[in-house]
């Protein structure tokens, strides 16, 4: 909100002497002598129609204004409309404003300093033409280019502060997050030691009791499948939190169910369309199957895949996103003109291949001949609990 303010009330000043000029042309225009050329009136407008321009190309329209003020400065009028010729100062404070190359500055200044002393020359006492000038031109420059100056060092003091508190709340949110993960690893580590050893050990000694009274009651088997079944689920639980606890920045959403992947799946696909990337999306109905490991996987994989295409990618680049079935597991596809990834050692492809490794898949990223493909594939948790069992 304060920004469009902003913007609204630059394009307000830079529009003001366009409709100011007509009325101080008009205000000064009396019947008989006192009156203002014809002449006078097009260089007016035409020097307050150069001026609305002046925010796209600053050091020319000063230098165009300057030559208008020659004529301007030269040309008889009355009252108020002797005023039209400067603005060829305050498109000065302008360039001196937004232009840190000096030579521009100095070609500005320049061709304003000559256009005032072409302009007022003569228009002084014959004994004091050339020092009254010469003081006049110093004047009418030197306090342009003071206030530029100022208005410089005070854009360039708002940006560094701006810097500085976005920097010092990027450290802020870093030191959070830093201290957020270690206690969640410290957490990790307490709930694994407490825990995950003895359901392992539990589901191993049912096998073996399993084993021992094996010609017992049916019904004992039963309970005895029943209660290994149990701890296994147990330890499933336990790793999914481990996950959770281990990555701060994995959302709630993400570890409840397949249906609740595929929505941020598509977000995330939302989130790219927006940023101004035609995307075509496959993503399947159903991604029932994985485990809370591998839907984590999941959704990090797309949302890092990308999240590259929009650092490193021009805008209007066409991105593939396929999330579909593929030899009992889910394979991903995200795939981009151009070079829209990291290197082969970028650090998002490190922490992704990572991720699918720890999730049993595979995983592979790189550029082809006319784009840039992450691909990876998921095993389902049915194949991971029958290779299990098999074993």
């Amino acid at each position: 909100m304060e920004m469009r303010l902003r913007r609204d009330l630059r394009l307000m000043a830079r529009w003001l002497p366009l409709m100011l000029v007509p009325v101080l042309l008009v205000a000064s225009t009396f019947p008989g002598q006192y009156r203002v050329p014809w002449s006078y009136w097009l260089l007016a407008m035409l020097a307050s129609g150069l001026f609305v321009v002046g925010d796209r190309w600053p050091l020319a329209v000063s230098v165009a204004l300057s030559v208008l003020a020659v004529p301007l400065f030269r040309t008889p009028a009355w009252g108020l409309s002797g005023l039209v010729p400067f603005l060829g100062a305050v498109a000065l404070v302008e360039v001196v404003m937004r232009t840190r190359r000096n030579r521009g500055v100095v070609v500005a200044a320049g061709c304003w300093a000559l256009a005032v002393v072409l302009g007022r020359w003569g228009s002084h006492e014959t004994s004091l033409w050339g020092a009254a000038t010469v003081v006049e031109a110093g004047t009418y420059v030197g306090v342009p280019l003071l206030l530029g100056l100022y208005l410089r060092g005070q854009r360039e003091l708002a940006a560094s502060l701006r810097l500085r508190a976005t920097d010092a709340e990027n450290r802020r949110a870093e030191a959070e997050s830093r201290t957020r993960a270690a206690e969640r690893s410290a957490m990790a580590r307490e709930l694994h030691d407490l825990t995950a050893h003895h359901m392992a050990s539990i589901v191993l000694r049912v096998g073996i009791a399993r084993h021992v009274v094996a010609d017992q009651d049916p019904r004992v088997d039963a309970v005895l499948d029943d209660v290994r079944q149990t701890a296994a689920d147990a330890l499933a639980d336990i790793r999914r939190l481990l996950a959770a606890l281990r990555d701060p920045a994995l959302g709630e959403v993400a570890l409840v169910d397949a249906a609740a992947v595929r929505t941020e799946v598509a977000a995330a696909v939302r989130r790219v369309q927006v940023a101004g990337f035609p995307v075509t999306a496959d993503i399947a109905p159903d991604l029932d199957g994985l485990d809370a490991i591998g839907r984590l996987t999941l959704l990090r994989l797309v949302q890092e895949s990308l999240t590259n295409v929009m650092k490193h990618a021009e805008r209007g680049t066409p991105v593939q996103v396929d999330v579909v079935r593929d030899n009992a597991g889910i394979a991903v596809r995200v795939r981009s003109r151009g070079r829209s990834g990291d290197n082969a050692a970028g650090h998002g492809i490190i922490g992704m291949r990572e991720r699918v490794e720890l999730a049993g898949g595979t995983f592979a990223a790189g550029a082809g001949a006319h784009d840039w493909a992450v691909e990876a594939w998921l095993p389902l948790v049915e194949v991971s609990t029958a290779a299990g069992a098999a074993r």
